[in-house]
């Protein structure tokens, strides 16, 4: 893989990394699904580790060598364009605090009846927009075992920079896709064998205490927006209203840091 020591930035073969928003990387030209950020060197590892390709990697001059060794024990032959911090900040816009990003294929989203097909324990997230909640959430369902994750049409993209970074790249090992309406959705898990279990603040809601979810085979953790909750769709296509039990007054938590307390307690 070439090692090749940037001189000007107007160099075409940059243009993965000029300034490009998430949305501008999804929609890039010349990639079948676009593109995403991959950011550190662990990051590109566990990335290339679940299958995804990359296009070429930035690096700065003193982790150049650790990106080539992670590159080489993947196979991975793509060029490492290396250069100074402060023109490496100039090209993206930001500065690469640690050390290295890469510019990755997207692979293209699983069916969502081949996700289920194995799955036991699921996270859905309806209209979940900070990528900074969805990283969290995608790396507690990582650590504490889901099997896989559903995001509705108004979630924020899993593959956002922050979102990733934030995650620590099990955004990129934990299977997820995209779902449509509740119609369609509630179609799907009841065809799969699903308890829906909705995280909300309602008069009907069932301690986490006293809700055993060792009884479904199969069960899915139901999370919200952050401030908003679960829209009356969402909450009409649950089987059951569960919420975490609290003290001195505190009725809600951070919906990431809610995520891992119910996805421990419903691990089963």
């Amino acid at each position: 893989m070439p090692l090749i020591v940037i001189d000007d930035l107007s160099d075409p073969r940059l243009v993965d990394y000029a300034h490009l928003t998430d949305v501008a990387l999804k929609k890039a030209r010349g990639t079948e699904h676009g593109l995403y950020i991959a950011e550190s060197a662990l990051v590109l590892e566990r990335a290339l580790r679940s299958g995804h390709v990359p296009r070429s990697v930035l690096a700065l001059g003193n982790t150049a060598d650790e990106a080539l060794a992670v590159l080489g024990a993947y196979a991975a032959d793509v060029p490492v364009f290396v250069g100074p911090g402060e023109m490496l900040a100039d090209l993206t816009g930001y500065i690469l605090h640690r050390g290295l990003i890469a510019a990755m294929n997207r692979p293209e989203l699983p069916e969502a009846d081949a996700l289920l097909a194995g799955a036991r324990r699921i996270v859905i997230l309806e209209n979940v927009s900070d990528p900074t909640n969805v990283g969290a959430i995608f790396r507690s369902a990582g650590a504490i075992g889901a099997d896989a994750i559903l995001v509705t049409p108004r979630c924020s993209d899993p593959f956002y920079r922050r979102a990733i970074r934030v995650s620590m790249g099990t955004a990129l090992q934990v299977p997820w896709t995209r779902v449509g309406d509740w119609t369609e959705t509630r179609a799907l898990l009841t065809r799969h064998g699903f308890h829906v279990a909705a995280l909300a603040l309602t008069r009907d809601a069932v301690s986490l205490r006293d809700f055993d979810g060792t009884r479904h085979e199969r069960l899915a953790l139901l999370l919200g927006a952050e401030g908003e909750g679960l829209t009356s769709e969402a909450l009409a296509a649950s089987d059951t209203v569960v919420q975490i039990p609290m003290k001195h007054g505190i009725d809600s938590l951070n919906v990431a840091a809610a995520s891992a307390v119910a996805m421990w307690a419903l691990s089963g």
